[in-house]
């Protein structure tokens, strides 16, 4: 029997969104004061993020018969993660050239947003390709555990997960006791997830009250067409694939509807990675493919953040009435195709990322860069939502190419109730 509505998680959620959002209007001096709120539910889930992941991508590879399996799972992964972020990449482009967001923005921003804007992005600095390879490998075994850097926890299971099977029968009592620990994380989870709420209602009252309502009117054409962009790439782009490849967009966005919820709430993806990863597998991927593709996508497969920058970075030279042609604006993109990949593990990755990208390119408008920032907040439950269903899509697709998903089980699963 299926819960009530009113004692569903994501009803609770939408209820504590809403509730923000009337708190930071109605009091917004105290609702900027609530930040630690929605920093402990986010904190509290990433303390699990990184000993999940470890256990998920040992445990599947160290139950495969075969290697090759594994590194044609990372290999497909990646190029699919290439195309579908090149594919975000153009259709921001395209719509961001028809709808001209930023043409007639008359550009006022308080001497208080520029010096905040600054602050930012001197204090959150982009990775240089170097440093972003450098820094897949941890500098103790450890460190990337310690740390919650997904991508070195993954390069350390990966290691250890082939060692775990290349050892054979005496390393079965360690990948008992693996399983044994990724059960307890897994009810870890459970339990931090029914504070889901309360960081949603601390989330969305800061913005609120820090940004203020009067925000969204100023600049809602370029929000509007954000949102509508996500929605299409979403609805088109992702529904065609996930179509071909044996089921319904629609469907997969009911199933995971929980987690959707509680990523608007709190405009952070990695809030949902553990429950996303658990969900998929129910839904019949295999777990080395689940381990393999979900921490790698939350790095490389960011649809929502590319469609960000190709919008952002258009508003900003429309709002500045720079012109630029066609061949430039190419030129643009494939600048942002090597940029996009060095946001992994960058806190506020979106923005930074616009931000690099247009110094690099020659253009560093800060008036317009810090109307962008005053929103970007808003703008990051768009981007947050996508990346998450792209990642979803990636991971369901490539297990089929992988021959390693149970369409059976995901017809099943995703059958309305």
């Amino acid at each position: 029997m299926a819960p009530r509505f009113y004692t569903t998680l994501y009803f609770r959620v939408l209820v504590a969104i809403v509730l923000g959002i009337i708190f930071g209007a109605l009091v917004p001096d105290v609702a900027a004061q609530l930040q630690p709120l929605a920093d402990l539910f986010i904190n509290v889930v990433k303390m699990t993020i990184a000993p999940l992941i470890f256990c998920t991508i040992v445990i599947g590879i160290a139950s495969m018969k075969s290697m090759k399996a594994v590194g044609k799972a990372g290999g497909l992964a990646l190029l699919y993660f290439e195309i579908a972020s090149s594919v975000a990449l153009v259709i921001g482009l395209v719509v961001v050239n028809l709808v001209k967001p930023g043409a007639g923005v008359v550009l006022k921003v308080s001497p208080q947003m520029l010096e905040e804007t600054a602050k930012f992005t001197a204090a959150h600095p982009m990775k240089h390709t170097a440093d972003f390879v450098l820094d897949i490998v941890p500098k103790t075994l450890l460190g990337g555990l310690a740390n919650g850097e997904l991508l070195q926890v993954l390069l350390l299971a990966l290691l250890f997960g082939f060692a775990l099977h290349r050892t054979g029968e005496r390393g079965a009592p360690i990948l008992d006791l693996v399983e044994r620990f990724s059960e307890v994380i897994f009810k870890i989870v459970g339990m931090v997830m029914q504070l889901a709420p309360i960081g949603a209602f601390g989330a969305m009252a800061v913005v609120i009250g820090v940004q203020g309502i009067g925000t969204l009117v100023s600049l809602g054409q370029l929000m509007l067409c954000f949102y509508g962009t996500c929605l299409l790439f979403i609805v088109g782009v992702l529904g065609l694939v996930a179509r071909l490849s044996g089921f319904s967009i629609f469907r997969f966005i009911r199933y995971i509807k929980d987690e959707l919820f509680i990523v608007l709430g709190t405009s952070s993806s990695e809030t949902v990675l553990p429950r996303m990863m658990a969900k998929l597998e129910k839904l019949g991927a295999s777990k080395p493919v689940v381990g393999l593709v979900v921490p790698a996508g939350y790095s490389f497969n960011l649809d929502g953040t590319s469609i960000y920058l190709t919008m952002g970075a258009m508003f900003v030279l429309q709002a500045t009435h720079t012109d630029l042609g066609l061949t430039d604006q190419l030129a643009l993109l494939g600048l942002m195709l090597l940029t996009s990949k060095g946001a992994a593990g960058v806190s506020g990755s979106g923005f930074i990322v616009l931000a690099a990208t247009l110094g690099t390119f020659g253009q560093t408008p800060t008036i317009a860069l810090a109307m962008i920032f005053g929103i970007d907040r808003f703008m990051s439950e768009a981007r947050a939502l996508t990346n998450v269903i792209g990642n979803g899509v990636a991971t369901l697709v490539v297990a089929k190419w992988c021959k390693e998903r149970d369409d059976a089980r995901l017809t099943a699963e995703l059958q309305p109730r």
